[in-house]
This record gives structure tokens, sequence and C-alpha cells, in this order.
């Protein structure tokens, strides 16, 4: 199953072949966001909080374009518990 922290590679699209680790999961819509795969350009407008401009970010990607690599790691004290 994949979690986040794990290593996937993704199977289609304009990054196929590119490895990266799930940084976050949307399981009501099977999507993931992988590091560095995927990315958008995001037009913000300014406020007087935030500067405005062009940012760029990852977008999801259905899980069935991705297959896991190497599973996250489960900490020893964990399984202990």
């Amino acid at each position: 199953m994949i979690k986040k922290g794990s290593k996937v590679k993704v199977l289609t699209g304009k990054d196929k072949n590119k490895e990266g680790e799930v940084i976050e999961i949307n399981r009501a819509k099977n999507r993931a966001k992988i590091k560095g795969i995927n990315l958008v350009k995001k037009h913000v407008k300014t406020t007087k909080e935030k500067k405005g401009g062009i940012f760029t970010k990852e977008n999801f990607l259905h899980l069935s374009n991705m297959k896991i690599i190497e599973e996250k790691k489960i900490k020893k004290a964990e399984i202990k518990k």
C-alpha cells in the first residue's frame, strides 16, 4: 500500500520513469503528491499579507499511475508497543 514517505516510480504521463517520495495522499480520490513530480504553475494575486507571482508546486497523480519501489521504514520501537 502506498503511504506518506514511500518511494514510488511514475508509470505514465510527462514524468514517466521518474522516482520520488510521497508527500501527501488523498484517499477519497485515490491520488497522491510526489516530491518534484507533476509540477504545475500557480498564479497568485498579491494581497496585503502575501506577495503574489507565479509559483511552481506539485499536483496530485492517480495512485494507479505509480508503483512502489521502497516501503516506508517502520521503526523497531513502534513494533514493540
